[in-house]
């Protein structure tokens, strides 16, 4: 098949053929990107915002959430998101996804996690990239579009419920509340997390309990949340 890309230049390499003789043209002619079944890729966004002029480690804040529409976890709310066209960074997705979904666009986005366990969405192997974001909530307006059967502002919460811990691993259980005063909506989910000790940790966040939260959607939200709080934290207590 012809390259994905026109510039090759960055992919010659030193320039030689491989083992069978080939140029990476030829290689590339012949290549067939459907030997291999590929996962499917996503972006999925934790948009927080604020009310006042100054941010503190006490201030409190609200999460952006989906009401999906269709399958999987119709009926649930879940984080704007959705996959990646073939020819958009990832970044990209985020932001295309959230206007699509919310109507909100602009933002600045940053990524902090990927999720990619393979029994984790029913129609294929999916892997999401998750990415984060900051907004004053007067300086926006939120309307549910595209795959989304509303769009609404949950004042979000999170609470340690316990720990345990030992020579190689901390275990930690989070209490997730999501509460919606105006539509009367409560969501509670339980997350826990588990992190080795050493200089290589590693750190998984899983659900326990969704709590009507799609998928591992509040894990994504524990993990984004306490990344900020951590911020805040140690950012002298003022931004």
């Amino acid at each position: 098949m012809p390259s994905f890309l026109k510039d090759l230049t960055p992919f010659y390499g030193t320039g030689e053929k491989n083992s069978d003789g080939k140029t990476l043209e030829q290689f590339l002619e012949e290549y067939d990107p459907g030997r291999y079944p590929s996962p499917g890729c996503t972006t999925d966004a934790v948009v927080f915002s604020y009310s006042g002029r100054k941010l503190t480690e006490n201030t409190s804040f609200k999460v952006l959430l989906i009401k999906r529409k269709n399958h999987p976890g119709i009926g649930f709310w879940a984080l704007p998101g959705g996959f990646a066209d073939m020819k958009e960074n990832l970044e990209e997705t985020a932001r295309r996804e959230l206007e699509e979904e919310t109507g909100v666009k602009g933002l600045a986005v940053e990524q902090f996690a990927c999720y990619g366990d393979w029994d984790r969405d029913p129609r294929t192997r999916v892997i999401t990239t998750a990415y984060m974001a900051l907004t004053d909530e007067e300086s926006i307006r939120v309307r549910a579009g595209d795959d989304a059967a509303d769009a609404a502002w949950f004042r979000v919460s999170v609470e340690e419920e316990r720990r345990s811990e030992n020579e190689k691993e901390t275990e930690i259980c989070y209490v997730l509340n999501a509460e919606n005063a105006e539509n009367r909506i409560r969501l509670k989910a339980r997350v826990v997390r588990r992190e080795t000790k050493g200089l290589i940790r590693e750190k998984k966040y899983t659900v326990s309990d969704g709590g009507g939260i799609a998928v591992d959607h509040a894990a994504i939200i524990v993990q984004a949340f306490l990344l900020l709080k951590e911020r805040l934290a140690g950012s002298c207590g003022q931004i």
